[in-house]
């Protein structure tokens, strides 16, 4: 039976993997396709072990059904009151981080700008990185000095927990406003990063705590929804605050149900599909209202007018009709995302354990922390340093077209201008940088106008938020508005500096990164087709009016994005919802699948690689288990193939020295629990009672009882209710151990017993040992087991299976060894026939 008491630290910055023992490509590491498992060095299968587990259903005992009783009966209205609670917290969360970052950021900017046209560019770069390096500092110090389970986009971490790992501190409201300010500070400094993977994390947090009413850190407890305080039901809610995290980030609701369905969650059912359907429309709905009204914190009128440019973060105003030939370069595009994703996954993985490594030399604590908040620091002088400066080492770019009102969209004036391209426009929002303002020609109906003013590409790329350089990539029309040179050098720095910037510590998310670098790729692959075949639009030519760059910059963000998370379904919706482009539904359907088919041959998708990189064991819908270059199947195979045995048991009626000894000698998170009796009845399974509960039940002395007076049966009222069991914190480690030596040193301890039976899990499930392996691991996930039971014939406990049993690289362990062994013996193969079994 496996170790699962959390000792771990929040990262596993300890953890110093031999790569160059391994090879930098070396399979089963960072390089490996999905469909290999990862191999973890020695250490890492230390950390890996450290984890606790927890179950998805509350433990099915007397206590339990006792409280059960006692909660008033509802037809599930409170369910959906507290689902429209945590969408319109999200919500409003997901405004406030928006509004703030949206006014820092261009606070920022403006003054840059204007620096740059007055001051000269020393006084813009010394402006620019100040205010970035402020921000950086302030948000990586209270990451790394406050809470470190804030760092990232904690996606992985929130995985990890909903599959059925305990993770630390990730569901704490000190996390809450860390990660709120330090998103806030990193995403407005202008770091390669987006708000989107840390607003899923805090739509988490508040599903979490909100449903819960009642928060540890605080230290209040209000007698409300005291029914959700079970396992299922909180996990339930975290995941509807993780989609409506999404909802409010995209203004994507379907898409946040999708990305919570796919992605996050590991347990799922038709009745939760509502209820999270629900808390996300409140959700989007919320952030769309606030944002109606309000830019920059100052309200704009209009309350309740969702306007399309607002809500629809990345809007095409253009739609193109779909040529079937298009089909081949969106080829092209999905192939180049998945070859592009793997790269940077392996890239980032790598960077992390480079970090780790680094870190983990450092040998007093404050240098560790000085190191962690340098590291961000460093990207962001590197980072601000060449978005003021790059743009200076490229010449301005001519108007193509100017609108006489910057207020109105490309095509409400005419598109034949006095140029030298003239079916081409450029948007009067890029950036003039130092670039000389010229002048502007207007005709005398005032509708077409000719500008001589210019512009620099580079800085209309590097010089906005991430966002706003996306809407230029997206836009349609545009053909010459950006040229080879400029993208691929943005493309170049920004996929390098993304790469760095996705791991340091401190708030920050990937999916604006993504979006950018697929969208630039997209538009090179455009503006190869317009210098092949000519500018195309619907007037002139609408056979072929889908050659447009801003087209292939969406197909290429989508192939990128998939290439990167391996996500379909929610990642097909959610790029639907954020350009309202419903015509590219299916180029955009094409290049994810294929993306994702590539990219699945060359690494892990990317969280799943984290949770690796982490060490936080976690458990795939299917496993994947190979041997000598071939795939297993493990309806081959027994459940005794994988099980860990010989199993500590307790009795139903057990002494408090007995159980405060195993408690010692053991790390074990569970233990069976045995009927006493004749040495027949010996171990005859009853069901599992976990470690915290035995603790729980040795603070309370008043259960002691002598043996003359411990009924085996279920009181009418039990000692304990099933929240004091739940609830109730054993103190520090220390003094918990001290506890236990004192029952196992004195002698009075030894006839003294305690009653297990009121607190026994009766459904904990057991499996016969000659169970298919297979349907075991089906099983353990989909019912979101913790321990599972290995029985025989006649229902005594012969094993257990853990999480980390059924985990890929340890079922190949076992499983290899069993072949050789078979082998070796000159026994038939698992492969080859199954065992007789005798029931």
């Amino acid at each position: 039976m496996h170790t699962n008491v959390s000792r771990h630290a929040d990262y596993t910055e300890g953890v110093h993997p031999t790569d160059d023992k391994n090879g930098f490509f070396a399979k089963g590491r960072d390089f490996e396709s999905r469909y290999v498992n990862h191999q973890y060095t020695e250490q890492e299968k230390k950390v890996l072990a450290s984890y606790e587990s927890v179950d998805y259903l509350p433990p099915h005992s007397h206590v339990y059904l006792n409280w059960l009783r006692q909660q008033p009966k509802r037809l599930d209205w409170d369910r959906w009151i507290m689902m429209g609670l945590i969408g319109f917290s999200t919500g409003f969360i997901g405004f406030l981080l928006h509004q703030m970052i949206s006014l820092v950021s261009s606070f920022k900017w403006d003054y840059t700008q204007e620096y740059l046209t007055h001051s000269g560019k020393a006084v813009a770069w010394l402006w620019a990185v100040s205010i970035s390096l402020s921000l950086v500092f302030f948000g990586s110090a209270i990451v790394v000095i406050l809470r470190p389970s804030a760092a990232g986009s904690g996606l992985p971490e929130l995985i990890g927990f909903l599959n059925g790992t305990l993770v630390r501190h990730i569901f704490n409201v000190k996390t809450l406003a860390v990660k709120f300010v330090s998103c806030i500070c990193a995403v407005a400094s202008g770091l390669p990063v987006g708000p989107e993977g840390p607003m899923i994390h805090m739509g988490s947090l508040i599903g979490a705590g909100m449903s819960q009413f009642k928060s540890d850190t605080m230290n209040f407890d209000i007698p409300f929804f005291q029914r959700f305080r079970n396992p299922e039901d909180r996990r339930n809610f975290i995941s509807a605050g993780a989609a409506a995290g999404v909802a409010s980030a995209f203004g994507a609701p379907v898409g946040g149900l999708l990305f919570a369905m796919e992605e996050v969650s590991s347990f799922w059912s038709m009745k939760l599909s509502w209820q999270v359907f629900f808390c996300c429309m409140i959700s989007t709905f919320t952030t769309d209202l606030f944002n109606s009204a309000f830019h920059n914190f100052k309200y704009q009128g209009d309350f309740g007018l969702f306007r399309s440019q607002n809500y629809i973060i990345f809007k095409v105003m253009d739609s193109l009709d779909v040529n079937i030939i298009m089909f081949l370069p969106t080829v092209v595009l999905g192939v180049v995302g998945g070859l592009l994703g793997g790269m940077f996954v392996f890239i980032n993985l790598k960077l992390a354990r480079l970090r780790q490594a680094f870190i983990s030399k450092a040998s007093k604590k404050w240098k560790k922390k000085s190191l962690k908040i340098m590291e961000p620091c460093l990207i962001i002088i590197l980072f601000s340093t060449a978005s003021v400066l790059l743009p200076a080492a490229f010449s301005c770019s001519p108007f193509t077209c100017y609108p006489n009102d910057d207020n109105l969209p490309p095509k409400s004036f005419s598109p034949r201008c006095l140029t030298e391209k003239a079916d081409s426009v450029t948007e009067a929002s890029v950036s003039l940088y130092t670039c000389p303002r010229g002048e502007t020609i207007y005709y005398e109906n005032g509708s077409i106008a000719y500008s001589n003013k210019s512009f620099n590409q580079v800085a209309s790329l590097l010089f906005l938020s991430g966002e706003e350089a996306i809407q230029h990539l997206f836009s349609r029309g545009t053909h010459w508005e950006f040229s080879y040179i400029p993208l691929v050098t943005v493309l170049l720095l920004y996929f390098a500096m993304a790469c760095w910037s996705c791991g340091p510590h401190i708030s920050a998310g990937l999916v604006v990164p993504m979006l950018y670098i697929g969208a630039l790729y997209g538009r090179i692959i455009g503006v190869v087709l317009v210098s092949m075949f000519g500018v195309k639009t619907v007037e002139t030519d609408p056979y072929w009016a889908w050659i447009d760059p801003g087209a292939f910059a969406l197909i290429g963000a989508a192939s990128f994005f998939g290439g990167v998370s391996r996500l379909t379904m929610s990642l097909t919706v959610i790029m639907m919802e954020i350009t309202n482009d419903i015509q590219f539904l299916l180029p955009i359907m094409v290049a994810i699948m294929i993306a994702k088919w590539i990219g699945d041959f060359i690494t892990h998708p990317l969280y799943h690689a984290l949770l690796e990189v982490k060490c936080i064991p976690f458990l795939d819908s299917e496993p994947v288990i190979v041997h000598e270059g071939q795939n297993m199947n493990l309806e081959f195979f027994k459940t005794s193939d994988a099980m860990t045995c010989p199993v500590h048991v307790v009795k139903s009626k057990e002494t408090v020295s007995t159980i405060a000894q195993l408690l010692l000698d053991t790390a074990h998170g569970g233990f069976p629990v045995v009927k006493c009796g004749t040495d027949f009845d010996d171990k005859l399974f009853l069901g599992l009672v976990t470690r915290m509960e035995l603790i729980i039940l040795l603070i309370n002395d008043h259960l002691f009882e002598p043996v003359n007076f411990v009924r085996e049966d279920e009181p009418e009222v039990s000692p304990l209710d099933y929240q004091t069991v739940k609830a109730e914190k054993p103190g520090s480690q220390s003094a918990s151990e001290e506890l236990l030596h004192k029952y196992c040193e004195e002698p009075q301890y030894q006839d003294l017993y305690i009653n297990l039976v009121p607190y026994i899990n009766v459904s904990a499930p057991a499996v016969p040992e000659y169970f298919s392996l297979h349907r075991t691991y089906i099983l353990f996930r989909t019912l979101g087991l913790r321990h599972l039971t290995v029985v025989d014939s006649r229902n005594t406990v012969v094993g257990i299976i853990t999480r980390k049993d059924l985990m890929g690289f340890n079922l190949e362990e076992k499983l290899s060894q069993l072949l050789f062994r078979n082998l070796h013996n000159h026994q038939v193969s698992p492969l080859v026939e199954l065992n007789d079994v005798t029931i």
